[in-house]
């Protein structure tokens, strides 16, 4: 039987990724393996592009160590008003040298760890 465009083996076979555009599938195999010759820069090994161990992270930035300057000034905050505004984060980036990024998603991350607090004490 073909695998045609709407055949259940083909509507199968694509909703796991398994079928390929007619162009891709005539595309010669470079002697890596992969179609076209390009490297993917999982291939190339670039250090921005691996799995970290023990970690589900994205790559990108490192995570940041606050000193404990920092977390008395962001915890002081925090007490104030648990949702950081726009002005205030910026004085907290400035005041901490941190990115005004860093701010918010510490914030996030302080709320989380404010509701499980909260929920386990019931």
């Amino acid at each position: 039987m073909e695998k045609g465009p709407f055949s259940v083996e083909w509507l199968a076979q694509s909703s796991r990724g398994g079928a390929q555009p007619a162009a891709a599938a005539r595309r010669p195999r470079s002697p890596s393996g992969d179609a076209g010759g390009q490297e993917s820069p999982a291939d190339l090994g670039d250090p921005g592009h691996e799995a970290e161990a023990g970690g589900g992270a994205t790559p990108g930035r490192p995570r940041t160590k606050f000193s404990a300057a920092q977390l008395q000034e962001l915890e002081r905050s925090f007490r104030e008003q648990r949702y950081i505004g726009a002005s205030e984060k910026r004085r907290l980036a400035a005041v901490l040298n941190l990115s005004q990024s860093q701010i918010k998603t510490w914030f996030q991350n302080r709320r989380m760890k404010f509701k499980r607090q909260t929920q386990d004490a019931r």
